[in-house]
């Protein structure tokens, strides 16, 4: 979450950043005016206490010189019921500041551009080489491989669900194996994590309070189905104080992740591209906040290096301010081109977070005896569906079937 501190000290700032991600007047003015009266309460219960203390050393004096205490005594307890009220009344405040505070997203970095939603977004660079193809090649749905059975994974769960079956499964299962040897190699220690978590965790990433509404609730606990093992690859060091020695600590998992998808109606309903449940090889890193930028560059060309090794043509994208997730303050996506649709979609979008996600999560490190927070990076290393649908488009041939790139060829065996 944003620091309430630099909230307090500098609105006007703050404010200016929020609104680039679309944050409305009305929640920054509430906002502003319960911080200044937090503010304000507080350094008024601090002279209460400050008073206080000067007439505990008075009161100790009159005793020693045997003076009259009865009027001092009655000035002591009278300052002890209205500090006891204003303290129930910052708590009060304090829990109303958090309440609203937790649904504020990040403040996006200087360096994003200024733009309203994803047409704004800035295309950096382009990586690779477009395939040619002597046919019009077909969207994934429409290949002749045998791969996907919609109608099945519908009549199993309902829209949104698909069954892999033969080659399409065995295949889904090496890129998951290769995405993670892959990451290994560059550094990233490999963990099997749970496919659920409880709602502190999704509070310390961000997913609660304001997403409930796309999380898959399990009726009678408090657990979640994932969305994604940013959740609980972040959350292993909930609460936890680190070593800067320790840093950067960098993590890769694979998970299924669950989404109801609930704003994107209408959108992508064919095909693989936006599923209810999906396997995603995800990357975490726990870096100090001086390293979090060089850390960022090594998980963005991470993605795509592993893009690259598996011959997909992709770009990477700068998001503006009006595109980026809620507790991203700089992000850049990969876009993998699709012949079978003629564009570039997203298959990874890496992201940090500075220290929004730590404040929440209390995550901590400890340097020259100061406890700093940490800075959290997360980023798709990658979307598996998308990967195998890219595969599919690719490297299709004009009969239907679909060619194995070769890096995957000892994973298929």
């Amino acid at each position: 979450m944003i620091d309430i501190k630099l909230l307090q000290n500098d609105f006007e700032k703050i404010s200016q950043a929020l609104q680039k991600k679309g944050v409305s007047n009305e929640l920054l003015n509430s906002l502003k005016d319960l911080a200044l009266k937090t503010k304000q309460k507080r350094q008024e219960m601090e002279e209460i206490t400050a008073s206080q203390n000067v007439l505990s050393k008075e009161f100790g004096k009159y005793k020693k010189e045997n003076l009259d205490i009865s009027e001092l005594q009655a000035k002591i307890n009278a300052l002890k019921i209205k500090k006891q009220d204003m303290e129930e009344e910052v708590r009060n405040l304090e829990n109303d500041l958090s309440s609203i505070i937790l649904g504020v997203p990040n403040t996006p970095d200087n360096s994003v551009p200024l733009g309203a939603d994803e047409s704004e977004n800035v295309v950096l660079e382009l990586v690779g080489v477009k395939p040619e193809f002597s046919f019009i090649p077909k969207e994934h749905w429409d290949l002749e491989c045998d791969w996907l059975d919609f109608e099945r994974g519908v009549k199993l769960a309902k829209s949104r669900f698909t069954a892999l079956k033969g080659e399409g499964a065995r295949l889904e299962r090496a890129l998951i194996n290769y995405m993670l040897d892959f990451n290994r190699e560059r550094g990233f220690n490999e963990w099997y994590v749970p496919f659920m978590a409880n709602s502190n965790t999704l509070l310390g990433t961000g997913q609660l309070p304001k997403f409930a509404d796309d999380l898959f609730k399990i009726e009678g606990e408090d657990l979640y189905l994932i969305p994604t093992a940013e959740v609980t690859l972040t959350n292993l060091y909930n609460d936890e104080i680190l070593d800067k020695s320790e840093l950067p600590i960098l993590l890769t998992s694979y998970t299924p992740c669950f989404r109801k998808e609930a704003g994107s109606a209408g959108r992508d309903t064919r095909g693989l591209m936006r599923q209810h449940q999906f396997d995603k090889v995800e990357m975490v890193a726990i870096t100090s906040q001086e390293s979090s930028d060089e850390v960022f560059s090594k998980m963005v060309q991470t993605a795509s290096d592993l893009l690259t090794s598996l011959g997909l043509c992709h770009q990477k994208v700068q998001l503006c301010s009006g595109d980026l997730g809620f507790s991203a303050a700089v992000t850049i996506d990969l876009e993998v081109w699709l012949p079978g649709q003629n564009r570039f979609r997203e298959i990874s979008s890496i992201s940090n977070t500075r220290d929004f996600q730590a404040r929440r999560a209390k995550i901590r490190y400890k340097d020259e005896k100061k406890n700093i927070f940490a800075h959290t990076l997360n980023g798709s290393s990658l979307a598996v569906g998308r990967t195998l649908l890219a595969i599919m488009e690719n490297y299709q041939n004009e009969d239907g079937s679909v060619r194995i790139p070769e890096v995957l060829k000892p994973y298929i065996k």
